[in-house]
C-alpha cells in the first residue's frame, strides 16, 4: 500500500469533516465574534486539508 495515497486519503477526510463542521456551526451561529472567528478557522483548515489531500492524491503515481 502506497502510504503517500493513504495520507493524501486522510487528509481528503479530514478537510471534507472540516468543511462539514464549518457548515454545522454555520447553521447554529447568532454573529457573534467567537462563531465567526472558528467559521473562519474551521473553514479555512478544512479547504486547505481538502485541497492538499486531493492533490496528494492525484499527484503520487500507481505502483504495483
Amino acid at each position: 500500500m502506497n502510504l503517500k495515497r493513504f495520507f493524501g486519503g486522510l487528509l481528503t477526510i479530514l478537510g471534507i469533516v472540516g468543511l462539514i463542521y464549518t457548515a454545522v456551526i454555520f447553521a447554529g451561529t447568532s454573529g457573534e465574534t467567537r462563531d465567526v472567528k472558528s467559521l473562519i478557522i474551521y473553514g479555512i483548515l478544512g479547504i486547505v486539508f481538502f485541497m492538499s489531500g486531493i492533490s496528494l492524491v492525484r499527484t503520487t503515481k500507481d505502483e504495483a
